[in-house]
């Protein structure tokens, strides 16, 4: 196997842009596809997990067999998701920089189809898409099959969990000249097999998947606690952890976006990290991550692939992956070089199974823990203030600004002001809503979405005045409230949700008809 791309037939100027992107050393899979790749011609299966340098596998080969200025599309590539389609292509652009002639462009749903269409009238030489805008394009003439000498699937067998193999085999159907089909993906279900039966000729398999393992340095461990209450909890435990240095990892972009947007109007400074984000705002947000600007990303599984930092002191599971794969990858993130590392799930009661499940797959041990105690997580605010305070270099204070204070303080002794400064620092924001967080954590309590935020200058006080004039709420009923910069959630006592969801529905707020639903995220 090669140990560096230098050793591989490759030409110089893809080697300068790995060089470029600080890549030299080729993973495994990279190490055993691209040589056949480039060499043969051949239909290709290539089983990795994620997270393993597949891009660069059937990247760099791909890239080499296009035809500079070319008049057609040479290859599609083919994913699962937006964010990946993104990545993958900005990724091969990065591959091909030194390369002229040669262009990447990406296609996927939820983005104008007018400026997609303009793309592909230039004839790229590379198209990434996702199945059901490459299926759109295609029904309109605008790709033409009959140029298409490489087809990739990459992450098939996730294509096909997310109900695409109708997708897939149409298009490979009507792509009627003889082509290449290289096949990526990290299991091989029956669909998978039934796709190489019917569109691949005698293909060429290479395998670098082990069994799964997850590091022993990882401490696995969850809380149980109500959906509702998963905000609040997340930052009882970032509060808890003052050297907190990790990555939150939600579903799906909008709650990775939400939530980001929420931990940073309470305080907790952090980045979202998702496919809508371009790819300068990812590395504007990497950056600061790697340099500890931020020391807290919210991320999604397949934005969170090209993050690559060590010293990761937690990884936190705001909702479970469904796939095991997903868990060895983010807990994987922490524990690295021989360091201890945390991974942390936020769970409700009815996942109970999958925890099971995970322990049962992967042969760990996943300890439930509760949430720290407000009592707590303040023992720990104070001591870690103290501790920072006594690390402080005074000597350059004159004697001028001490007697000043000295003054100032005259009438009081030192263990009155020490509790005036402790009092000072454990009733910020913060804690006070993290008091909310544990009223409510007792008590049975609905979500309500408000489509009123700080954008509207409303103030949380105000928006309870709202809420009590317009139904017949009792202010005892109201628990704590998010507020972000376009909505409100709203937690009120569960016996009396529906009515009050009725009684504000019409609602209007200058002019405006106000939007109150139950939120189940």
């Amino acid at each position: 196997m090669s140990s560096s791309f230098q050793d591989l037939n490759i030409a110089e100027s893809t080697k300068q842009a790995l060089a470029e992107m600080q890549i030299f050393i080729p993973t495994e899979i990279q190490a055993k596809s691209i040589p056949i790749l480039l060499e043969q011609d051949v239909d290709f299966i290539g089983l990795a997990q994620t997270g393993t340098g597949k891009t660069a596998a059937f990247g760099v080969p791909l890239i080499e067999k296009m035809t500079p200025f070319q008049k057609h599309i040479g290859a599609l590539i083919i994913v699962p998701t937006r964010e990946l389609c993104l990545q993958i292509a900005e990724q091969l652009r990065q591959i091909a920089v030194n390369h002229k002639g040669l262009t990447v462009t990406s296609v996927y749903g939820g983005a104008p189809i007018t400026n997609q269409i303009k793309a592909i009238k230039k004839l790229p030489s590379i198209v990434v898409a996702t199945p059901g805008r490459l299926i759109d394009l295609i029904s309109r003439k605008v790709i033409k099959l009959h140029t298409i000498e490489y087809v990739v699937l990459d992450e098939a067998d996730e294509m096909l969990n997310m109900g695409f193999q109708e997708d897939i085999d149409k298009i490979l159907a009507a792509i009627k000249n003889e082509r290449r089909i290289w096949l990526f993906s990290a299991t091989m279900p029956h669909p998978i097999r039934k796709i190489i039966d019917t569109y691949m000729i005698d293909p060429t398999e290479v395998s670098v998947i082990g069994a799964q393992r997850v590091n022993k340095d990882i401490e696995h461990q969850y809380i149980v606690i109500q959906a509702s209450n998963k905000s609040l909890a997340l930052m009882a435990i970032l509060n808890n952890e003052p050297d907190f240095y990790g990555i939150v990892f939600c579903r799906t972009k909008r709650l990775t976006q939400e939530l980001s947007d929420l931990l940073n109007d309470y305080g907790f400074a952090s980045d979202a990290l998702h496919g809508d984000m371009s790819q300068a705002q990812r590395e504007r947000v990497m950056a600061a991550f790697r340099k500890r600007k931020t020391k807290l990303i919210v991320a999604t599984d397949v934005a969170a692939r090209g993050i690559d930092v060590d010293d990761l002191t937690h990884i936190i599971h705001y909702n479970l992956p469904d796939d095991l794969s997903y868990y060895t990858h983010r807990s994987g993130r922490t524990a690295r070089a021989g360091k201890k590392g945390i991974s942390l799930a936020l769970t409700t009661r009815g996942e109970n199974r999958k925890i099971q499940i995970i322990q049962k797959s992967l042969k760990i041990s996943i300890k439930k823990i509760e949430l720290p105690s407000l009592e707590s997580i303040q023992h720990k605010q104070v001591k870690d203030w103290a501790e920072k305070l006594m690390q402080i270099d005074g000597s350059h204070i004159s004697d001028e600004l001490i007697d000043a204070a000295l003054d100032a303080f005259d009438e009081i002794d030192g263990v009155e002001l020490l509790t005036k400064l402790i009092a000072q620092l454990v009733t910020k924001d913060n804690s006070l809503q993290l008091e909310s967080s544990y009223e409510s954590n007792n008590g049975d309590y609905v979500k309500l979405f408000v489509n009123i935020g700080k954008n509207d200058q409303y103030s949380k006080k105000e928006l309870v005045e709202l809420l009590l004039k317009n139904s017949s709420l009792r202010k005892k009923e109201i628990g704590s409230i998010d507020m972000s910069r376009r909505h409100a959630i709203v937690r009120i006592d569960q016996s009396v949700a529906h009515k009050t969801i009725r009684q504000l529905k019409g609602m209007k707020v200058k002019g405006r008809k106000i939007q109150v639903r139950e939120d189940r995220k």
